[in-house]
C-alpha cells in the first residue's frame, strides 16, 4: 500500500536521504533541494510529500498551488528513489496525489514540466491522462508541459 505522508521532523531524515539514479539526476533536484523548495514555497501553499510504502519512505513530491494564470496545482517534483523503481510506486503515488488534489478542487487541473529526454517519466505521466499543453518555457526549451484536467 502506498501513502502519501506530510514530511514531518519524525521521517525528515529519511526522506532526505532518497535518490534517484544517476541518469536521473539532471531531471530532478535533490531530496534536500525538494525540501528546501516546499519551505521557499510555503506561501504558495507548497506541500513536500514523502511516497511511503508500509511506512517507509520511498519517493518524494512537490506539490503547489500555482495562482497566476493558467491557474493550477503544480506538481513541481516527483521522485522514486533509484531502489524502489520498476515496483509501481510511482504510478500509484500520481495517482494518489491526483485524487488528493482532485477531491480539494481548488484548481481544476494539475500541471507539470517534463524534460523531453525523461522518457520514463513522460510516460507515467501520460499513461495517466496528462496531455501536451503545447506550451514552451522560454527559459526550459528543453521540457514539455503536461496537464491533467480533473
Amino acid at each position: 500500500m502506498v501513502e502519501l505522508n506530510e514530511v514531518t521532523e519524525q521521517n525528515w531524515l529519511q526522506v532526505v536521504r532518497l535518490s534517484v539514479s544517476d541518469a536521473q539526476k539532471a531531471f530532478v533536484a535533490p531530496a534536500v533541494g525538494i525540501l528546501a523548495r516546499a519551505y521557499v514555497y510555503r506561501n504558495c501553499r507548497a506541500r513536500a510529500l514523502a511516497v511511503e510504502a508500509a511506512g517507509k519512505p520511498v519517493g518524494l513530491l512537490l506539490v503547489r498551488d500555482l495562482d497566476e494564470e493558467p491557474a493550477c496545482y503544480e506538481l513541481q517534483q516527483f521522485f522514486i528513489d533509484a531502489a524502489y523503481q520498476g515496483q509501481g510506486y510511482g504510478k500509484v503515488a500520481l495517482g494518489e496525489v491526483l485524487r488528493m488534489l482532485s477531491e480539494e478542487r481548488k484548481y481544476p487541473c494539475v500541471e507539470v514540466c517534463v524534460n523531453r529526454a525523461d522518457l520514463p517519466a513522460l510516460h507515467v505521466y501520460e499513461a495517466a491522462g496528462f496531455q501536451n499543453t503545447g506550451y514552451m518555457d522560454p527559459e526550459l526549451p528543453e521540457c514539455r508541459n503536461l496537464r491533467h484536467m480533473f
